[in-house]
């Protein structure tokens, strides 16, 4: 399997840099995207910039054609920015190209939004990349888990990104278990 992860400017790198670690460890093969906003908060949220990411500047790299194979692609977290340029085809930078290539290849795209509150705007381009067969999975952890600590917060958001990739995980606790 083969995954493209994009972290953009939103807060909340956490959930790019843990679902990097995750499939690593998972011997997935990841190709990785950081937006220079991306840099920034990463520095700022006192992150690491996972090693061998392409710039967002680098438009010709192999990920940005159709005829580069990959399987899927996350953005996490998803910018409004980067999310409102998606939905409008406005493939300007290597992140929203390669978005804009899953889409027209039929792969599979899942974006995490972290923003809040949302206007009309956002919830408008939400809905459109949504009706195409993007999935939209806000960073809205869940309490029924009782999370303990911030890392429990950030395992349910990933674990479901996982799920929403069909990738079998036990990285937070189910429902009834």
């Amino acid at each position: 399997m083969k995954v493209v992860v994009a972290i953009t400017g939103a807060s909340g790198v956490i959930y790019g840099t843990k679902l990097i670690e995750v499939l690593k460890g998972k011997k997935i093969d990841i190709n990785c995207i950081v937006s220079n906003a991306g840099k920034i908060v990463i520095k700022h949220e006192g992150m690491v910039i996972p090693k061998r990411c392409y710039s967002e500047q680098d438009i010709s790299a192999s990920i940005s054609s159709g005829s580069h194979l990959f399987d899927s692609m996350v953005i996490a977290p998803c910018s409004m920015k980067t999310l409102g340029a998606i939905a409008n085809g406005y493939a300007s930078n290597l992140i929203t190209r390669t978005a804009d290539v899953a889409i027209k290849e039929g792969r599979r795209l899942v974006i995490v939004p972290r923003e809040t509150p949302l206007s009309s705007i956002h919830l408008e381009n939400m809905l459109k990349l949504s009706k195409i067969g993007v999935i939209i999975l806000p960073a809205m952890p869940a309490f029924y888990t009782n999370p303990k600590q911030i890392d429990d917060m950030v395992n349910f958001i990933v674990g479901k990104i996982l799920d929403s990739l069909c990738i079998k995980n036990e990285i937070y606790k189910r429902w009834g278990k």
